[in-house]
């Protein structure tokens, strides 16, 4: 079984996605985090997105993988580092490199062969499963995401604006859904969902409904 859930950054992915692998039994692959995590080894060594052959070499160095939902990279947890916002500012031009996103795309399908899976990112329905019968695109209000993030942050102790963090999205948007290579957009076969006035049970209940009626 594969569960492919895409949507744009604060649309509410991981969150969802968790809470449905333990749901159905499956591996959660947040592929978002493995773009970051290229992204955080690639700026500590100050590779540009612009520096093609050396940031494929180190993509293809690195030894990522996932246990009880964080990522680990040389069997170090990284998930409190590549959730920073200076992280999330700079990922999509590195997510942007079709390089780079062949090498992760490959190793996510790898990891779908091998397991039951719920992934989510930007092309999971488009690419990496494109052949998954279950498949979701959360959305929300550019307004709604940033304030999400907003709390988020705030939570973890952050000093953050959200103006900032609003133009971030915005950003992020713009690049994510106009790059060359697979750019972000909703699967044709996808079922699209709003989640700007859902809590997360809300959606969790809807992805769930929609799931059973595939089954049967």
């Amino acid at each position: 079984m594969s569960i492919a859930i895409d949507g744009p950054a604060g649309a509410g992915k991981s969150t969802i996605a968790q809470k449905l692998s333990k749901i159905y039994k499956l591996m959660y692959i947040n592929t978002g985090a493995m773009y970051r995590a290229v992204t955080l080894v690639a700026l500590k060594n100050n590779i540009l997105p612009t520096d093609v052959k050396a940031l494929t070499e180190l993509v293809l160095k690195l030894n990522m993988h996932f246990e009880n939902d964080r990522l680990l990279l040389d069997n170090v947890d990284i998930n409190d580092e590549i959730t920073t916002p200076y992280i999330g500012n700079n990922v999509s031009n590195y997510a942007a490199v079709p390089e780079v996103r062949e090498i992760l795309v490959q190793l996510q399908q790898v990891m779908a062969g091998k397991y039951d899976v719920i992934m989510d990112g930007r092309d999971i329905g488009t690419v990496v499963l494109k052949n998954s019968k279950y498949k979701f695109f959360l959305t929300a209000t550019a307004e709604e995401r940033a304030r999400r993030r907003f709390n988020e942050f705030k939570e973890k102790g952050m000093e953050v604006k959200f103006d900032d963090i609003l133009n971030d999205i915005v950003k992020r948007d713009y690049i994510d859904t106009h790059r060359e290579y697979n750019p972000l957009r909703k699967a044709i076969d996808a079922i699209e969902i709003d989640t700007s006035f859902m809590n997360i049970d809300q959606v969790v209940n809807s992805i769930s409904e929609h799931i059973e009626k595939l089954r049967k």
